[in-house]
């Protein structure tokens, strides 16, 4: 059984604390790499119990910045792995945590981009939660999908539209790539809005928690780069009906025809309207046909 952390609490980072430290490092947070620092204990909080973490659980995270919700994270899991582009701010973190975090825990802090980290020192990680940089929100999150098979879940908080793309089903508006590639993966649920003030600076847009639950890909005798490959001509020409739309992929419009059929989907049927599954069972079928 998980054991559940029930001992004394980080001493979080306070907005004055967050805007001190910064001063002192000299940090100017910039949009070229995202930076919005969370500086509302609450919220990190907040995020820690929407992802159901315990004691066990090695927790990666993108994006800690100055380390707010580093610390709540370490207030639950024993172990957190930090990845940070920010040489400044990862050079810093350890001092942070060091000095504030319950006795006990142990952490690393990865200096480097997260759509380039294909290792992580320590056992496996086994959930993800991050306040992620909205420019880069959604290749980070299938990035750390594809490469570590062992997160089970995790929390993230992106730009609420983002947060839209991510969880939509087929007939949405705003079902496209993103939904279709999270879904090969997990399933995704809004787990909340995040009101622009509990950041500095504050953003001019609004904030989304997204949940998600990693779960097998859909089974089909195509490979993932396959599937996707799929998706994204689907989505390329989305007004258009399948079977113009993958015209490209399949060689003609002829093909992508019979490859439909033979999947059993409707060529007139556009990408918008099909799930993971359906991706799936296209791919298979032009690979077995």
């Amino acid at each position: 059984m998980a054991r559940v952390r029930q001992e004394a609490l980080s001493s979080l980072l306070s907005a004055r604390d967050v805007r001190d430290l910064a001063g002192r490092l000299g940090v100017r947070p910039t949009k070229t790499l995202g930076q919005n620092f969370v500086v509302d204990a609450n919220t990190v909080r907040r995020i820690v119990r929407v992802a159901g973490l315990s004691a066990d659980d090695v927790v990666v995270e993108v994006g800690p910045g100055l380390g707010s919700l580093t610390l709540a994270l370490l207030e639950v899991a024993d172990r957190v792995v930090a990845v940070e582009i920010d040489p400044v701010l990862a050079a810093e973190l350890p001092a942070t945590l060091t000095e504030r975090a319950r006795p006990g825990v142990s952490f690393d802090v990865v200096l480097s981009d997260a759509l380039q980290v294909t290792e992580l020192p320590g056992p496996p990680p086994t959930a993800l939660v991050a306040n992620l940089p909205y420019n880069v929100a959604v290749p980070v999150l299938l990035t750390m999908l594809q490469r570590f098979d062992t997160l089970r879940g995790g929390v993230v908080m992106v730009q609420s539209e983002v947060a839209d793309r991510l969880v939509a089903g087929p007939g949405s508006r705003t079902y496209g790539v993103p939904s279709v590639k999270t879904a090969w993966y997990a399933e995704a649920r809004r787990a909340g809005a995040v009101p622009p003030p509990v950041f500095w600076p504050v953003p001019r847009v609004d904030s989304g928690l997204v949940a998600f639950t990693r779960r097998p890909a859909p089974p089909t005798s195509a490979t993932r780069e396959e599937v996707f490959a799929v998706v994204d001509a689907a989505f390329a020409q989305r007004r258009k009906t399948l079977r113009a739309a993958l015209a490209t992929w399949a060689g003609s419009p002829a093909r992508a025809e019979e490859v439909l059929r033979a999947a059993g989907v409707d060529p007139s049927t556009r990408g918008e309207q099909l799930a993971v599954g359906d991706f799936a069972r296209i791919a298979a079928a032009a690979k077995e046909s």
